[in-house]
């Protein structure tokens, strides 16, 4: 048997996360091998669980994902512990029947659920909140309760008196109010821990907190369970020479799903982390992959190693395959307005950004692939994660996901782009996407998932570039 469980909450700011990254400290200070995974599109949540836990945390998204993408991700790095941590509600979501929400997510991986309730102000009125949630539907199996912000010994005493009264969920956990729990806020959500100078001491000081205030053995005997079906082996492929991609991780450039850094590892890339902040010169790479972040909190230092930013601006207009997301195409603008300075940035895309106080775009995507797509079409995939292949048209739609709080202005008017934006922002509203040389630079965040397998493109997209650099009639600043 097994321990796995979702973690969730009546609603957002229940003290969820604290609490799920405490776990994740708490379980593998006593020796267990603890697997996070986070409900939804998230990373800065999944940054701290991975720390916490010192696993990658994975994530599962029931809008983005199929099932058999769900439960092969969540089977195949399944611990000794598997702790999902839900966002918002237990039973909110998009669709209005529930499909997916944090409960749809239980029933599929059969996860009991631990309730996180903020029980500030509360005393008798929580029964009917408990069970309330345990009628609306029966097959969800709420396992305990796990009270947040307790006022003191004595309304603890309270509230255990009224559930044990009234219900038949046990508390597994009362922690008191403690402003040495919280966690730096940010707009996007969480301050990200690569960021945070002091997120070692933090997630050890939750961990302790919450080993003190919740029965750690009785979380895990009541999330016992057999383990699921792990579904057939992935079709490994063809060996290859490595492909040696550049990726940014440091403190401006951090938000990468480990499915996708697995993918591109899986496709035949070799992964090599530079710091945008810190390296005065690039590896030696064949391509480059900056994900998403906070640039502009980082912009005076980013701005200050102009060797990397001239080295970086030069590789791309020598036709260096390239991808960026959100972050990433901020720092290959030409400079970031924010709180009143103006910050020069790489210049390889002829744009300016704008911070805004307000998100620009925020939520799920929906895109419909450009002519201007440089990268390869593959009428099948030969290998998934779910081991699956699939077919990918030129109609296909792509679901995603954004959170940008600035814009990019100023572009040429015959500049290109590889998608249509059916639903979302992207970078005007209707387009997003900008192909340039052999770079792509999107404000969408993609995932390797469904129809959209990004990484074995990517990959497929850099072998032929190198190829054509191979020929003597090669053009190399031209796009398939």
């Amino acid at each position: 048997m097994i321990s796995r469980m979702l973690i969730s909450a009546a609603h957002k700011s229940s003290g969820k996360t604290m609490v799920s990254i405490g776990l994740c400290a708490a379980l593998t200070a006593r020796g267990h091998m603890v697997q996070p995974y986070k409900k939804g599109p998230d990373y800065i949540d999944p940054m701290w669980l991975s720390q916490a836990a010192g696993h990658p945390c994975r994530n599962l998204d029931l809008y983005l994902m199929e099932r058999d993408d769900i439960v092969a991700t969540f089977t195949r790095h399944s611990a000794e512990v598997s702790l999902v941590e839900g966002n918002k509600g237990l039973y909110d979501g998009l669709a209005l029947d529930g499909s997916n929400s944090n409960a749809a997510l239980a029933k599929m991986l059969d996860l009991p659920v631990f309730l996180v309730i903020d029980a500030r102000g509360m005393t008798r009125g929580i029964a009917p909140l408990i069970l309330g949630y345990q009628a609306f539907d029966r097959d969800i199996n709420i396992a305990g309760v796990i009270l947040n912000n307790l006022g003191g010994s004595r309304h603890e005493s309270k509230l255990r008196a009224v559930i044990e009264h009234y219900t038949d969920v046990p508390v597994i956990g009362a922690i008191h109010h403690d402003e040495r729990l919280s966690i730096v806020e940010r707009h996007l959500g969480l301050m990200p821990s690569n960021e945070s100078h002091v997120a070692t001491a933090k997630i050890k000081q939750i961990g302790e907190a919450i080993a003190e205030q919740v029965d750690l053995v009785r979380l895990l005997e009541l999330s016992q369970k057999p383990p699921l079906e792990v579904p057939a082996a992935v079709i490994p492929f063809p060996p290859k020479d490595k492909i040696r991609i550049g990726i940014a991780q440091d403190r401006a450039f951090g938000f990468y799903y480990a499915d996708d850094l697995d993918a591109l590892a899986a496709a035949g890339g070799e992964l090599v982390p530079f710091d945008t902040l810190r390296d005065d010169n690039l590896p030696d790479v064949d391509a480059l992959y900056i994900g998403g972040g906070f640039p502009e909190t980082c912009a005076a230092e980013l701005e200050a190693n102009s060797t990397l930013r001239a080295q970086i601006k030069q590789a791309i207009e020598n036709g260096m395959p390239a991808y960026a997301e959100c972050g990433g195409l901020m720092y290959l603008s030409r400079g970031i307005d924010y709180q009143g300075r103006h910050y020069q940035m790489v210049g390889a895309i002829p744009g300016d950004v704008k911070m805004h106080a307000k998100p620009v775009g925020r939520g799920y995507v929906h895109l419909k692939e450009e002519e201007a797509h440089p990268w390869p079409r593959p009428q099948s995939n030969p290998v998934t994660q779910t081991g699956e292949g699939a077919n990918l048209s030129e109609n296909s739609l792509i679901r995603a996901h954004e959170f940008h709080y600035s814009s990019l202005e100023n572009l040429p008017h015959d500049s290109r782009f590889a998608y249509h934006v059916e639903r979302g922002y992207g970078i005007d509203g209707e387009r997003d996407g900008l192909v340039l040389h052999n770079l792509l630079a999107s404000y969408t965040h993609l995932r390797t998932i469904g129809s959209c397998y990004w990484a074995t493109r990517f990959v497929a997209f850099i072998r032929h570039q190198m190829e054509q650099q191979c020929r003597p009639t090669s053009n190399i600043g031209n796009t398939l």
